[in-house]
């Protein structure tokens, strides 16, 4: 078994070599991350530019095959799959904070198990919440094994995905839930530079309603989340409410 190790903090994240090294516990890891963080890139790919694949012995991932890519995290993907061969499975991660609700449009954690979902490759994004900036990956890597040792021998169904988010802390269980509402509500930050210009920071503060069964309820209640999320985007409800709804092309 082969698994594929991507993530959007970059290969030097302690946060992906925690993930790499229990994983290769269960089979053949290989690592190919960017060179630099790409968190909220989502789901870009490169293309107007060409890209670099070096090898890395610097990520602290001992003899594990480790690469880095001067990309987006899709594109580590994308390059990993073509220039390392296909594996059974693609695993993001571990993220530093939480990719909750709607944080999934940008997260580029994310993006790395849709671009797996999207060549046919089981994939997994995992992500650990902090409130304080400090992370004990040991519980998030140890159900990461759990959790990948399960989709090898289950699978996933076609075009769905896991999106995993682990509590900080001791998790107290595990919960399958739907997305919750949560989302960064955007706030701009003007500053003036050295020569009177006005520049702009886009920052946010997190919310969402505390809903059962959903992954914000599940990790505010200490546990973890597991969110199956599937690549279609069509509202099949609306599809068949509109059907003979719209106006028609003019003659």
């Amino acid at each position: 078994m082969k698994i594929l190790v991507a993530n959007d903090d970059g290969i030097f994240s302690p946060g992906i070599k925690a993930l790499a090294l229990a994983l290769s516990s269960l089979a053949q890891v290989y690592v190919v991350a960017p060179d630099a963080e790409q968190s909220g890139v989502g789901h870009g790919i490169t293309f107007r530019r060409p890209l670099r694949f070096t090898h890395t012995a610097a990520a602290g991932l001992g003899d594990l095959p480790a690469y880095r890519v001067d990309g987006t995290p899709a594109d580590c993907v994308v390059l990993g799959v073509s220039l390392l061969g296909r594996p059974d499975l693609v695993v993001s991660g571990i993220n530093l904070g939480a990719n909750l609700g709607h944080d999934l449009t940008r997260s580029g954690t994310v993006a790395v198990a849709i671009e797996g979902t999207q060549l046919g490759i089981p994939s997994i994004a995992i992500s650990l919440r902090s409130s304080n900036g400090e992370f004990d990956f040991a519980p998030a890597a140890s159900y990461a094994v759990q959790l990948a040792s399960w989709v090898l021998q289950h699978g996933l169904p076609k075009r769905t995905l896991f999106n995993v988010n682990v509590p900080e802390g001791q998790p107290t269980g595990v919960s399958l839930t739907a997305l919750s509402d949560h989302r960064y509500r955007d706030e701009i930050v003007e500053h003036i530079d050295p020569e009177g210009r006005p520049y702009y920071w886009v920052t946010g503060r997190p919310g969402a309603e505390h809903l059962e069964g959903t992954d914000f309820g599940a990790v505010e209640a200490g546990r973890i989340s597991v969110t199956p999320i599937r690549l279609d985007l069509t509202d099949h409800r609306a599809l068949s409410d509109l059907t003979g709804q719209l106006p028609p092309y003019p003659r």
